[in-house]
């Protein structure tokens, strides 16, 4: 008896992601939770420069690859263009919370309504394990070879915390999928988030801490206590606004 199988949208294909990543646990809950709500015919997804840059090769619906950080601009023009369509972005740190900053927060202020997914590692992930505006004090990176603080970095941004005071942002919500308890929660709030886009109730994101072994030098198995003992405390799991 079969207790599980690949959810309709998601493709037929070999992960490209490092062994441990996180990224492939929230593909999956973005795809149960499309074909859950039945929208697939009408979902398109917007993919930018950086791990995720291949969700169209994961992902059975309409996906446009976005330059880095446009996500959420390429979904306001898309969305007000075909307002019956569902539109989601797939970010990660470097991406939504420094290159594509103003888009992030300018599309949050209007209220645009489209669903953000933000998955949020502390690092930059494909470009070779630079410091991302999420990585934490004293964290390693590449470019912070003494931990991050020392030279003037100044500390992590915190994205939940800063779009909570826009007026236009409907649901803010911190998950993780480093536990099983973290991925069953993940997976509500990324339902709700797409649960307000249908109804209509304007600019939601789910940001997601997720594993990176292989740019923080760690084991898969440390690198899932990394986030439980180290990230946890920094970013602190819950919701930010829901209204």
């Amino acid at each position: 008896m079969a207790v599980f199988k690949r959810t309709p949208i998601l493709k037929d294909q070999l992960t490209h992601y490092c062994p441990g990543c996180g990224h492939g646990i929230a593909h999956r809950l973005v795809a149960e939770v499309i074909d859950e709500l039945g929208i697939r015919e009408r979902t398109i997804g917007t993919a930018p420069v950086g791990c995720a840059v291949l969700l169209y090769n994961y992902f059975n619906c309409d996906v446009i690859e976005c330059a880095h950080g446009r996500s959420p601009a390429v979904a306001t023009g898309i969305k007000r263009v075909q307002p019956d369509k569902i539109v989601f972005t797939y970010q990660g740190d470097g991406d939504l919370a420094a290159i594509g900053t103003a888009e992030t927060i300018h599309a949050a202020n209007r209220g645009e309504n489209i669903t953000v997914i933000f998955v949020n590692n502390a690092i930059y992930g494909m470009t070779g394990g630079q410091m991302a505006p999420t990585t934490m004090l004293g964290q390693v990176t590449t470019t912070t070879q003494h931990g991050r603080g020392g030279q003037g970095e100044g500390p992590p941004i915190k994205v939940c915390e800063l779009l909570s005071t826009l007026g236009g942002v409907c649901y803010l919500e911190r998950t993780a999928v480093s536990t099983p308890k973290d991925v069953m929660n993940a997976k509500r709030a990324i339902k709700k988030a797409f649960q307000n886009q249908i109804d209509g109730k304007g600019f939601s994101l789910v940001e997601v801490l997720s594993m990176c072994p292989t740019d923080w030098k760690l084991s898969p198995a440390q690198s899932v206590d990394f986030v439980n003992e180290k990230m946890k405390p920094v970013f602190p799991l819950g919701v930010y606004k829901d209204q």
